[in-house]
């Protein structure tokens, strides 16, 4: 798959704008769970190059290649502690929108999980994230070979 444009060159400082909130998040979310979150919101949105990039980083911040393989069934595996059951389950709601609304009793799961500061960041992440992937795949930027 060839890109179609390379966005980076074409609007720098619109690019430079989408990467203005990431030194926020990275401080403001512990690695490798900001990765973690990053790749399940990438594989649901189909954005090789994300799911490729976000692996690559949460094993540089500690991952476990097993945990990394259970991302995409994180709901049936023990590798995932409940806040990252929240954290994930809150990341597939916000980044489907099924009804265009999150389900409440996910939304509850994660506020009982996360403070009111911590949940507004995660969902900054998510939403960040789901803007990163839709650019990639418009301009199809696949994953290096």
């Amino acid at each position: 798959m060839t890109q179609r444009l390379d966005y980076r060159s074409l609007s720098p400082d619109g690019v430079k704008g989408l990467f203005a909130s990431q030194p926020y998040l990275i401080k403001a979310l512990p690695r490798p769970f900001l990765d973690i979150i990053w790749i399940r919101v990438s594989q649901i949105n189909g954005c090789a190059y994300c799911v490729d990039q976000h692996v690559k980083d949460a094993l540089q911040h500690g991952a476990s290649e097993r945990k990394l393989h259970h991302v995409a069934i994180w709901w049936e595996s023990p590798l995932f502690d409940a806040q990252e059951q929240a954290a994930l389950a809150y990341a597939e709601a916000v980044t489907r929108l099924e009804h265009q609304r999150v389900a409440a009793d996910v939304y509850e799961a994660a506020r009982s999980q996360f403070d009111e500061r911590t949940l507004t960041d995660l969902t900054l992440a998510i939403v960040a994230m789901n803007a990163w992937n839709r650019l990639a795949i418009a301009m199809r930027k696949g994953a290096p070979a």
